[in-house]
């Protein structure tokens, strides 16, 4: 009835009036629905008409905070002060303040302030908790977080918190303890259940996440986060069938995700149902199509089939989402490899390096690819680039033997390969793979096999 007066008043232009609990309710309702032009409006008149109400000027207070007016907050709290030094709601909107400007030890002490003044503790160690997390001080704000739950254990939001300030300690197993003494007094609540089952997860103990995600789901039959858990920890303990009829009831709860369609592909690959998993990947694709990941499981396992034109398309598709993404360039150079598309190969090589991947692998697949094109000095270059982080490996010494015999250079050769036999004689086959000319030579064979007979 206020509301509709308040509004009727606004339309006529006419003045009606109100009470102070009246002023209160409209304001705090324009609040609540975010309408502040009109909570603003309800102060001015209300203040007109109430002009020694501290609740109203508080009201005022609370929407130049809202407005980044806190100078003129601070100036109006300084009065009220005045005619109310006990006043907690005082302390409370100095805190915001403080909190506003960044100074979020000064808002603690405020509001330890507001504690000891107000009846209503729940509220302030709530904003307690969350000064504390702005300043990564995880046990205290998980000790005010606590308080809020003792008080009323319906407050999910302050138990998330608690869950997350054990997460940010990585103290899992105390928050399972936590969750389970939490589960003793109310043990109907779902939430509990699941995030019991996450700590469980976390702590790969998935036998005892799969009992709280069971809990959590027969509780709330509806609780998608619940089945989605369920799913994940069936897969860890390879019950894929399982994971995939979980995700799918997941689908009929909700709209459909890419993620869900990821899991319930990545289920049937493991299951070896590869068509499936392919239709779940396109799906997925298809629900979202900047999903890299979804394209690069498309391209993998086109790759394991040798189905590598498909693999060359779907890689293709994941680069133009994500070009800086080393291991994407990798697959690119091994897809071109089986392409007998040696430029692109060494493209990708090339950009791996970039990138910082500079895994032996990458230098070994460069070099090998630059050799089979006749790039024999850019081979060279890359492997000399590559022993100055892998000191003292066969793979390298070899090649660089092999490329200085091509290269009519004896003395490097032999040196490189004398290196490469005391690292590890047997894998010289490697020149007979990759240099088979070098290795018939008969220089070559004398030195292998004296320095074979040297061995024994």
């Amino acid at each position: 009835m206020s509301i509709s007066k308040f509004e009727s008043m606004l339309k006529t232009n006419a003045v009606y009036f109100f009470d102070l609990v009246e002023f209160e309710e409209i304001i705090v309702h324009y609040l609540d629905a975010g309408k502040h032009a009109l909570a603003k409006k309800a102060v001015k008149l209300g203040l007109q008409q109430h002009p020694a109400s501290v609740d109203l000027k508080l009201l005022q207070v609370e929407l130049y905070v809202f407005e980044d007016e806190l100078d003129k907050a601070s100036l109006l709290l300084n009065r009220i002060e005045r005619l109310e030094p006990n006043n907690d709601e005082v302390f409370i909107q100095k805190a915001a303040i403080s909190s506003k400007k960044g100074g979020h030890k000064k808002a603690i002490e405020l509001l330890k302030k507001a504690l000891a003044l107000t009846t209503d503790k729940v509220d302030v160690w709530s904003l307690l908790g969350m000064e504390y997390l702005y300043i990564d001080d995880f046990k205290n704000a998980r000790l005010n977080f606590e308080k809020c739950v003792s008080a009323d254990y319906e407050d999910y939001s302050a138990l998330y918190n608690v869950v997350y300030c054990y997460d940010m300690e990585t103290e899992h197993k105390e928050a399972a303890t936590y969750l389970k003494g939490y589960i003793d007094i109310n043990p109907y609540c779902e939430v509990a259940w699941h995030q019991l089952g996450r700590q469980h997860f976390i702590l790969e103990n998935y036998k005892e996440a799969l009992r709280s995600f069971d809990y959590a789901v027969l509780i709330d039959e509806s609780f998608v986060g619940g089945y989605l858990e369920k799913a994940k920890t069936l897969e860890q303990l390879e019950r894929y069938q399982e994971a995939i009829d979980n995700y799918l009831i997941t689908l009929d709860l909700d709209d459909a995700t890419a993620f869900a369609y990821i899991r319930i592909g990545e289920c049937h690959e493991k299951l070896k149902n590869f068509e499936t998993a392919v239709s779940y990947y396109k799906k997925a694709v298809h629900e979202d199509p900047l999903l890299d990941r979804g394209w690069m499981l498309l391209t993998n396992i086109f790759y394991d089939q040798e189905s590598y034109q498909k693999a060359s398309y779907y890689i293709s598709k994941a680069l133009k989402i994500e070009e800086d993404n080393a291991m994407y360039w990798r697959r690119y150079a091994e897809i071109n490899l089986k392409l007998n598309f040696y430029e692109e190969a060494v493209t990708g090589f090339e950009k791996c390096l970039t990138l910082n991947d500079d895994d032996i692998e990458i230098y070994i697949g460069l070099t090998d690819v630059l050799s089979f094109l006749g790039e024999f000095n850019d081979a060279i270059n890359i492997l000399y680039k590559a022993q100055k982080t892998y000191k003292n490996f066969a793979e390298i010494e070899y090649r660089l033997a092999g490329l200085f015999f091509i290269l009519n250079k004896e003395e490097y050769g032999f040196s490189h390969l004398i290196a490469g036999l005391k690292i590890d004689y047997e894998y010289n086959v490697i020149l007979k793979e990759l240099f088979p000319i070098v290795y018939e030579d008969k220089k070559i064979q004398n030195l292998l096999t004296n320095y074979k007979k040297a061995m024994e």
